[in-house]
């Protein structure tokens, strides 16, 4: 059933567009495996061997924190809706900071969200497909506005404030790297 390729083919990556979520799996040695949903228009597919996707300010931060000790990172599509599958994507990341270089570029693909605090950008090594037979059908009603609000109504000093109180350090107790200036 499950079927291995190289890079993602043009009929995976409209199935990837369609998709309303998606998940991301990150771990280092002898940290807790995270494994979070992600949603709002948050991912870009740049080519065949190559995503991103921004990441919004929550109460956790656990992928910032891997990364540095190990890029490895799973991103997971279901199809909760038509035909079932189930597609992921492994390969290795970075993180940009929004005071990296890079940050200006990268997020001119996405449409401004407050609390954007890094984008990831993946280099895909192999696409995995398997049938999602087991998942079950959704309907999606719409996107939750409670973080956009939230964001907005803290403001970026807010925001930054937020990231040195709650996000710079792991659940395993590891300092995060963020942008506080």
């Amino acid at each position: 059933m499950g079927k291995k390729f190289p890079n993602i083919e043009d009929k995976q990556m409209e199935f990837m567009k369609a998709q309303q979520m998606f998940f991301v799996a990150t771990a280092a040695q002898g940290s807790r495996i995270n494994l979070s949903p992600k949603g709002l228009d948050s991912l870009r597919i740049l080519g065949e061997n190559r995503v991103i996707w921004l990441n919004l300010t929550g109460s956790g931060n656990e992928t910032a924190a891997h990364l540095p000790h190990d890029n490895r990172m799973t991103i997971m599509f279901c199809a909760f809706e038509g035909s079932p599958l189930i597609l992921r994507l492994y390969g290795h990341a970075r993180m940009i900071l929004t005071s990296d270089e890079q940050w200006d570029e990268l997020y001119a693909h996405f449409n401004p969200l407050p609390g954007a605090r890094q984008i990831f950008d993946m280099s895909v090594d192999m696409v995995h497909t398997s049938c999602g037979f087991g998942v079950p059908c959704y309907d999606f009603t719409g996107d939750r506005p409670v973080l956009n609000r939230w964001a907005e109504k803290k403001g970026d000093a807010g925001i930054r404030d937020y990231w040195r109180d709650k996000n710079s350090i792991s659940l395993d107790g590891e300092a995060i790297p963020i942008d506080d200036d």
